[in-house]
């Protein structure tokens, strides 16, 4: 009989069933992208109608604040 003790190791949320691993950043940018999807879709008539000087840039700063709002929001669930 096998028994897996999982005290004392680095990683003790790792789940040795399915072998898969998803750190918190992980999520985090799984569910930021979900979230820059729906303000993209929001916003993108407004970024490239020429109001913003470099809309890929913009794209980038929207998507680093929805991957840290999803952090956020990860960490108060």
């Amino acid at each position: 009989m096998l028994t897996f003790n999982t005290t004392g190791l680095p990683l003790p949320d790792l789940i040795v069933g399915a072998s898969v691993y998803f750190p918190p950043l992980f999520k985090a940018v799984l569910l930021g992208f979900l979230i820059w999807l729906i303000a993209h879709r929001q916003l993108r008539d407004w970024m490239y109608a020429g109001d913003v000087w470099h809309p890929l840039l913009m794209d980038l700063s929207i998507f680093a604040l929805a991957v840290c709002l999803s952090l956020l929001l990860i960490v108060v669930w």
